[in-house]
């Protein structure tokens, strides 16, 4: 089909809501994605690190190739068995006790806040409701995980928020004390901030978050949308802090390219939601549910992945903080976590996207100025190597 006449049919067809490139992808395999016109790109953007195994990974789509000839959707209203087998796969390896699941990250993280509220309601009365988020975070858009979101941005033209919700710095233990109060029922924590420019608080400040939750009586939800099933080089980003929440969502990397979400909370947290609380007429569907089963199998199997996360990370994290020695002017800062990795910059980043695109490598921008490297787990150093040099090219032309 001719590119022109299907860009001018988006244009026409499709709601104004993102600032999408000429770009049309057709098909990918493995780190690597291919345009309508047969060009091959090197994607270290991942589906906004959903694409967690990379594209097509031969484990999920025989999964789903499966699934889809036996049961698409049958409905909550029946049990079903991938999504009994996620549920304790899910368990067996992470704090919970009981999962809920639905399609988005921004579904889960509604989900939790209603968990939040309708528990400490039950167990301490109704003016017990108000969540604690941090200023940058990010946590969803709808109207509720917008007002969670602690960027005014996203809040724009969307008046009036959802009540309740209060901001503070993040990586800031004193500023989060202050804050809580008799209302405080829950603090609501992205363990990296994603959108907020790839931000790493410090080991004491999570630990510290921990014990002031368990100080007050209110509970602890971390939002692992994004940090989750394998994207820190740990199953879940919580493991490197020592800590365990009260309550996670789940999403992005979770069914390996499949629309899932997922939250999961202890067993006496969970035992608020009772039939009726809350549902999701697609959620935990047979076949996201099986292709999430091959991706969590196979992030586990034999910890090689996760173990070859960290170490890339490190080697990525090592090669860009070469070019931030000869490009001080322009990189203010190289931070993440196993493959979430952000380079924040002087200037707007924009210009650097596109100029990467065009040299056959994808990744984005966050925060404005910080661009975002988010590559599958099966990604090789030669394709670090690659970016980098590229990225470098650009910068030497710019400075």
């Amino acid at each position: 089909m001719d590119i022109k006449r299907l860009l001018e049919e988006s244009s026409r067809y499709l709601m104004n809501t993102y600032n999408r490139y000429p770009l049309i992808l057709r098909k990918g395999r493995g780190t690597k994605v291919y345009s309508i016109d047969g060009k091959e790109y090197l994607d270290f953007v991942g589906g906004i690190a959903v694409n967690i195994l990379g594209h097509c990974h031969p484990k999920v789509v025989v999964a789903i190739q499966k699934q889809a000839q036996r049961l698409l959707h049958v409905s909550n209203l029946y049990q079903i068995e991938p999504q009994i087998k996620l549920a304790k796969l899910l368990v067996e390896n992470s704090f919970a006790d009981k999962v809920f699941f639905c399609n988005s990250g921004a579904e889960a993280n509604e989900g939790a806040i209603k968990l939040a509220r309708k528990y400490a309601k039950e167990r301490h009365g109704e003016e017990k409701f108000e969540i604690i988020t941090a200023l940058n975070s990010f946590h969803g858009r709808t109207l509720a995980t917008l007002t969670a979101t602690g960027q005014e941005k996203f809040h724009k033209g969307f008046e009036p928020l959802v009540p309740g919700f209060r901001h503070v710095p993040f990586n800031d233990i004193e500023a989060l004390r202050a804050a809580v109060n008799d209302r405080t029922c829950a603090v609501m924590l992205e363990p990296i901030q994603g959108e907020g420019g790839v931000v790493v608080p410090s080991h004491e400040y999570m630990k510290g978050v921990r014990e002031l939750c368990d100080e007050r009586g209110i509970l602890l939800i971390l939002d692992e949308v994004q940090t989750g099933v394998g994207r820190t080089g740990r199953l879940f980003a919580y493991e490197h802090f020592g800590i365990e929440p009260d309550i996670m969502t789940l999403a992005k990397g979770l069914g390996g390219g499949v629309p899932i979400g997922a939250l999961l909370a202890r067993e006496d947290v969970a035992g608020a939601f009772v039939p009726g609380s809350h549902a999701s007429t697609f959620g935990g569907n047979p076949l996201t549910t099986q292709a999430a089963i091959a991706t969590v199998e196979t992030v586990l199997e034999d910890g090689i992945l996760l173990e070859e996360c960290r170490r890339l990370g490190r080697y990525f994290m090592r090669r860009l903080a070469g070019l931030k020695d000869s490009f001080s002017s322009i990189i203010v800062d190289i931070r993440g976590m196993g493959l979430m990795i952000g380079m924040q910059l002087t200037r707007d980043c924009a210009p650097i996207v596109k100029a990467c695109m065009e040299k056959g490598v994808l990744v984005n921008c966050t925060a404005n100025n910080t661009l975002r490297f988010t590559p599958p787990l099966i990604v090789t150093e030669k394709e670090i190597d690659t970016v980098t040099d590229i990225v470098e090219d650009i910068l030497a032309r710019l400075s």
